[in-house]
Order: C-alpha cells, then structure tokens, then sequence
C-alpha cells in the first residue's frame, strides 16, 4: 500500500444518505469508519425522491446499485401541466434521443436508506445509535459531543452528515417561502397514469401538485406512490386545523387524477411537511472535518438533486481520500472536485424555483408563455435532460 491509502480513524455524524454512502466507500478502502446517529434505530425522515443517473452511478461504485433497482421505479420522463388551460409547462425525458437507456429511479426514502445502510454495514462501518452530536471538539485530533455530556473517541477526521439542521455547520442559510407535504400510498390500479412518469399539476406559481411512482419498500412488496402539494410554513398550520375533506375536494377539483390516490389519505398525519432553504458554504471543510450533503449546500427540490448531491460528496471525498496520504491536502482537493457543480445545481435551483413555487403573477406567465415554448427548440430538451440527469457539468472534478 502507498502512504495515501494508509487507514484513517473516521468519525460520520449522522446516519442520513450522504453519511451512510461516505460510510460504506471510505469502510471498503480500509478506513476504520463509526457512524453516530440520534435515533435509537437509525431511519430516514421524508418520503418519495429521484435518484439521477449520476447518483444512481455512485450508488453501482459503492455496490448497492442492484438492490436500489430492485427496490426502485424507474422514471422516464417528468411532464407538467398548468391544471386549467392543460398547457404543458415541464416536460423532460431522460433519454430524448433513445440512446442512452438513462432513466431517474424513483425510491422511497426508507428504501434508499435500507440499500445504503445494509451496504455500510456489509463493507466494516460500525453503527452508533442513540447518539444525538451535538458538537465538536477542536484540534488536530477532532472528538463529536453527544447531548449528556459524553465525547467520542479521537478522531482523524469528522464527517458532519447531520443534514439541514446540522449542530456543526456554521451555513446560514436563507429560508424559502415555499415548501411541500409529502405522502405515501399504495398505488390504485384504477389510475391510468403511467408508471414510469413523474406527473405534476400547477396553479400559476403558488401551487404544484404531484404524484411518484416510488417502487416498493425493504418490507413490503406492494408498489407505492409518493404524493406532494406545495404550500407555504402559514399555511401548513391552516392545512392541518381544516377538515382534511377540505382539502381533498380542492386537490381533486385541480387534478381529478388525484382522487384515487387521496382516498387512502385518511389522517392529516399521514402527510409529512417539509420546508426548504437555500444556502452553500463558502468552504465545507475546516481542519479534521467536513461538511457533506445538506449540512454543506440547501436547495429546494425542484431540480430533483438533493439526494444526488449527497451520493456525489461522498463519493467525492471518498476519492480525494485516496488520493492524498496529507489531510489537509485531501479537504482541500475534495472542495475543488465539488465545487463548480455545486455552484451550477444551486444557481439553477435559485432561478427555478420561483417559476414554480412562488407567490409572484408575472413569473408563471414567463414561463409559461415564453421559457416553455424555448424549452422545446434544441439543443434546450437535450441540455433539460442532462440538468435533470445531472451532468451538465463534470459533477466530480
């Protein structure tokens, strides 16, 4: 072995995607890797996502890429409409020239987390529950804090991977005033919408309607949907005081698609909310630790990245791991593999978003009227899928 690939002592805060993927790549070259989690049996929290090529990519290195498949529902193709005049106002394909065979893969966020913790814990990672971090030590030697007082052990480097409300990380970032409930449901076989399609309704900007396929979970064979209605932080808690017939009638008047789908919703409950933010780190790493996935970069979902950019920092790090035996040298380097796609998917995400997801009049009609019809002159479908794809850029430099 050459001096790079000498084992390191790695402490993960945090048993989320991004943790348990650095986990089990950093574990597979020999690194001593402990992952700390605050649950008591580690889960995830949320509900339907898309992992992009790229991800699913990272997902194949790390060697969980054939049970996500067979967990997951691939995505071909994502279409919009506006709910009334039935303009079309997203409409991308994976693969628009039928040559590449790429495709999304649509998974539940339990089952993702099922795929890369049984990877983790399969190439050597040892699995902390019951640890809630609640900081870090400083030094050449870097120690997580745990709620009650006690410390880890020394570690050579800490991996924050605590996610949006990350104890570590010094983001600040600036909230959106926008963000979505998220459901999941048995599918009805009596909808007729296809399978591999992310189907989405909107109202101007200040309502977007939509409905996943997501495969099936770790435990149970029956193929499932995620489900998601935009609203604003306000206007959750008004969501959740009404009748939740309130709310079905108006989805349904919308999207009469919906109405299958709803039936199986019968508990406020069921449907989990979650608001965005958008922010980046100037630099994501300091000495002896790091900050990967959400505690390093936010964003809200329109662009369907934010499991993807996890997968890739991990992977990232991973790489510069090996290639610097110097720390220091190795941080340094995973900033620069990451940061010139990071700069683009936060720039496009920032210009999206309230084109979708907004309270403005004027910015649906741009894009409705103006961006949409462009969008469908080439190369722009082409360029569309590899945004959604996620290598419009190199996303490891």
């Amino acid at each position: 072995m050459t001096s790079a690939m000498l084992s390191k002592d790695i402490g993960i805060a945090g048993a989320g995607i991004g943790g348990l993927t650095a986990a089990a790549a950093l574990s597979a070259k020999g690194h001593k890797v402990t992952v700390f989690d605050q649950f008591t049996t580690p889960a995830p929290v949320g509900s339907g996502l898309v992992i992009q090529p790229v991800g699913q990519d990272v997902l194949d290195l790390i060697g969980a890429g054939d049970m996500a498949r067979q967990m997951g529902q691939p995505i071909t193709r994502m279409l919009g409409h506006e709910s009334q005049s039935m303009r079309v106002i997203l409409d991308v394909t994976y693969d628009p020239k039928q040559r590449t065979g790429r495709h999304g893969l649509a998974m539940h966020r339990s089952a993702l987390f099922h795929c890369v913790l049984t990877t983790a814990q399969k190439a050597g990672a040892t699995l902390c529950p019951d640890h809630p971090v609640t900081g870090v030590t400083d030094g050449d030697k870097r120690q997580l804090l745990f709620a009650g007082g006690d410390k880890s052990p020394p570690f050579d480097l800490v991996i924050d991977s605590t996610g949006a409300k990350s104890p570590l990380s010094p983001l600040v970032p600036r909230a959106l005033p926008y963000g979505a409930i998220w459901g999941t449901v048995d599918r009805p076989t009596e909808t007729s919408l296809p399978i591999d399609l992310l189907s989405q309704r909107y109202r101007k900007a200040h309502r977007m309607i939509g409905i996943l396929p997501v495969g099936r979970l770790s435990n149970d064979p029956t193929i499932k949907t995620a489900l998601f209605w935009s609203l604003t932080q306000a206007d959750y808690a008004a969501w959740r005081a009404a009748p939740l017939d309130e709310w079905k009638a108006k989805a349904t008047a919308l999207w009469p698609d919906m109405a299958p789908f709803l039936e199986r919703i019968t508990d406020h409950a069921q449907m989990t909310p979650a608001f965005y933010s958008h922010g980046t780190l100037r630099s994501p790493a300091a000495k002896g630790l790091v900050h990967i996935g959400d505690a390093a970069h936010r964003a809200s979902p329109q662009l369907g990245q934010g499991a993807n950019m996890a997968l890739l920092d991990a992977w990232a790090l991973n790489l510069a791991l090996q290639d610097h035996d110097d720390l220091a040298d190795a941080l340094d380097r995973y900033c620069r593999m990451r940061r010139r796609h990071l700069w683009l998917y936060q720039l496009m995400s920032a210009a999206f978003t309230p084109l979708y997801q907004s309270d403005s009049r004027w910015l649906p009609r741009l894009r409705d009227h103006i961006l949409t019809p462009l969008s469908r002159i080439p190369p722009a479908p082409s360029v569309l899928s590899r945004l959604v794809c996620g290598d419009l850029v190199p996303p490891i430099r």
